[in-house]
């Protein structure tokens, strides 16, 4: 089952990624050759069992981390060190108490030495869409912590990043706002166009935000399938078809990395 094809320009690239890690005497592997595009606008999640690489994985696009083996490209130039193109989302929100939020929103802009007006027009914005522009002179202990989460979301986007890079920033929030934040990403994203790669656990939670879903085995980490999710949006979880896409990605998870899965679903 495929989704209407759009024209895109290729954005992310990687070819034949692999890591190892010094444990004592041995290295440990925890990436092996994973090849995986991501295009212009497109949201793909990133699943598979614990310790498979995943958050290692988004470090090494970001440009936090190298590989052993293989490149990372955007654009068709190689990423070799963290760049202003990524804009990263973390499990925590890593927002300074100190700080209001206007100004925890503002401060990579603040170190490029942006005006201060401009600086501020561009944390409203951003606040606005994601619901918080009242909350501005507010500090982050004032926050709940799905509030929190959006103004990590808002910090990130000021840097106008190409690519938005999310480590299971939903982990720590109960059922209902976790819900409703996976709902504010899908506005920001038709708003700003921007591609997003978010790793995640929950298979539900990936065929609701993503176009696409990029299977890992167990480590060392491999692309087991790439599958394209041909659901119309708005996604609606109990449907028939949502639910037989949880189930077949399920069984694509649980299969042996020989067996072959479908490409879209």
């Amino acid at each position: 089952m495929a989704l209407l094809e759009r024209s895109v320009m290729m954005m992310l690239q990687l070819k034949d990624v692999s890591k190892e890690f010094c444990s004592g005497k041995s290295r440990v592997k925890t990436l092996q050759d994973v090849n995986f595009e991501v295009n212009d606008g497109e949201i793909v999640a990133i699943l598979g069992p614990s310790g498979c690489g995943k958050t290692t994985l988004l470090r090494i696009i970001a440009g936090l981390e190298q590989p052993s083996s293989g490149d990372v490209l955007l654009d068709g130039k190689r990423v070799e060190q963290p760049s202003p193109q990524f804009g990263m989302v973390f499990q925590e929100h890593a927002l300074l108490p100190w700080l209001s939020v206007h100004r925890n929103v503002s401060i990579g802009l603040e170190m490029r030495g942006i005006p201060r007006e401009e600086m501020r027009r561009s944390a409203m914005q951003y606040l606005s869409m994601v619901g918080l522009q009242e909350s501005s002179e507010r500090y982050p202990h004032e926050l709940s912590g799905g509030m929190r989460q959006r103004v990590a979301v808002a910090r990130a986007l000021t840097l106008e990043p190409k690519l938005l890079l999310m480590d299971e920033p939903f982990s720590a929030l109960d059922f209902q706002t976790r819900r409703q934040i996976q709902q504010d990403i899908l506005q920001v994203q038709e708003k700003t166009g921007k591609a997003i790669i978010v790793v995640t656990h929950s298979i539900e939670e990936a065929i609701y935000l993503a176009d696409r879903l990029v299977l890992l085995s167990s480590r060392p980490g491999m692309v087991r399938e790439v599958l394209k999710i041909d659901l119309d949006r708005p996604r609606d979880r109990a449907s028939p078809r949502f639910l037989k896409s949880l189930d077949y990605v399920l069984n694509c998870l649980n299969t042996s990395i020989t067996t072959e899965c479908g490409k879209a679903v």
